[in-house]
């Protein structure tokens, strides 16, 4: 079960090292376009049709036809990377039970966006982990875990990717342990450290919005947390005149700083900094509202000599 490419990699490696798989379930197809009338695939169902495998894609979950096909598919182990929270009726159904695929070390970052919060948060180390569903989410029995460090130039993207690739293998390994007979689970109580908990919860459009009162390190963090979707945005004054700019990738420049936070300084060729409390934010890709996302340089090229300019 899963929607987007994090859950194609494993469903990849399942299918060429010949495992059984009865069915596929995914998202119903998204509406896309201006008229919000042509529909696209999700990920997952490209690739399930690809490799003519059995598709599900229920609207609900506890739709008693789709229970009803479900049964039919009589699986003995079901897995779930990047999908939904699911009703009792369903990750109870198979009889060696269903595990989830989270891209972070639980108990730590329970939530729909782990990636981005450990990043924004200035974590050095996240993980993945696979864990047996119960009622609450993210909180089942842990089987396995597996640590990852996080470099300070990674973005999402980068993290997403390092984490794709490893969770695959560790899928086929606890599939393994779980169908051998060999599986071991402990309750996340036992995994619990002194250090607080910190949720993983969804990302709206004004959770992206940039607080330049904040350090240079966590603003840097931010950025690179929300980069490249669905991107850290601030509102961009030039010449009194305001818009939304998206910043994809920055760099730090501690420093002591006389300008009010929020002043912007450039050279007008190769750089646009913004000042902080404790330094200056280089900004080095962007994108305004209605336009391409862009280097600074080529920014730099369009902006008229002596403008203006501010962020907030």
């Amino acid at each position: 079960m899963g929607t987007p490419d994090f859950a194609v990699a494993p469903l990849r490696k399942l299918v060429e090292g010949g495992y059984n798989v009865v069915g596929v379930i995914t998202m119903p197809d998204k509406p896309i376009g201006r008229h919000q009338t042509e529909l696209s695939a999700s990920p997952v169902k490209q690739y399930a049709l690809s490799q003519g495998l059995r598709l599900l894609q229920p609207v609900k979950l506890k739709d008693p036809d789709f229970l009803e096909e479900l049964r039919s598919l009589k699986a003995d182990l079901q897995i779930v990377v990047a999908f939904r929270m699911l009703p009792e009726v369903v990750w109870a159904m198979p009889p060696q039970g269903t595990f989830n695929l989270h891209a972070a070390l639980l108990p730590q970052y329970r939530g729909a966006a782990p990636i981005n919060w450990a990043i924004i948060n200035g974590d050095t180390e996240t993980g993945i982990t696979t864990f047996f569903l119960d009622h609450q989410i993210d909180t089942g029995r842990v089987i396995q875990r597996v640590a990852v460090p996080i470099l300070d130039t990674d973005n999402a993207s980068d993290v997403h990717d390092k984490l794709m690739l490893l969770g695959s293998d560790l899928v086929i390994e606890t599939v393994d342990h779980i169908l051998n007979g060999t599986v071991t689970s402990i309750p996340q109580s036992e995994l619990q450290t002194d250090e607080p908990l910190r949720p993983a919860p969804k990302i709206f459009k004004e959770t992206c919005r940039i607080d330049w009162h904040q350090g240079v390190k966590r603003v840097y963090d931010f950025v690179r947390g929300l980069s490249p979707y669905p991107a850290a945005w601030t509102e961009w004054t030039a010449n009194g005149k305001q818009t939304v700019m998206k910043i994809y990738q920055t760099a730090k420049e501690p420093a002591a700083v006389s300008e009010p936070v929020g002043t912007v300084l450039t050279d007008g060729r190769t750089y646009l900094k913004v000042a902080l409390a404790d330094g200056y934010l280089h900004i080095e890709s962007l994108q305004l509202a209605g336009k391409k996302r862009m280097a600074v340089a080529d920014f730099l090229r369009g902006l008229q000599a002596g403008t203006e300019l501010h962020v907030n």
